[in-house]
């Protein structure tokens, strides 16, 4: 079964942290990508530009609207995902846990919708 998992977390504290710090981070992210890679698990990856870049794109009664920025504002933001294949919530749940993105902010972890037919 097909698993999102998104890294959400407030930036200020990594936008505050220390050339070091960032630098240990970035590995452990590394470590933890090249594990889900050797354990056959990981479909995709990737971390997202800062949310300043986001564009918004909303349809009301048939007129389109382009945003700049983010939709909502929010203290806590999406930083990154992966998408795994695990056979259960509970695998999911473990490498969530695993994911140094835990350790700053939280990893939401969401089932990829099967539809029949698609």
């Amino acid at each position: 079964m097909q698993y999102l998992l998104m890294i959400v977390g407030d930036k200020e504290p990594v936008d505050k942290a220390h050339a070091d710090d960032m630098k240990n981070l970035m590995g452990a992210f590394m470590a933890y990508t090249r594990a889900m890679r050797e354990a056959g698990v990981m479909i995709a990856g990737d971390p997202l530009q800062p949310i300043s870049t986001a564009t918004t794109v909303r349809v009301r009664d048939g007129k389109t609207q382009v945003l700049d920025g983010p939709f909502a504002e929010s203290k806590e933001q999406l930083g990154g995902y992966y998408l795994i294949d695990v056979p259960d919530l509970d695998t999911a749940l473990s490498w969530a846990e695993r994911c140094p993105g835990a350790q700053y902010g939280a990893i939401e972890v969401r089932p990829i919708m099967v539809i029949p037919g698609a």
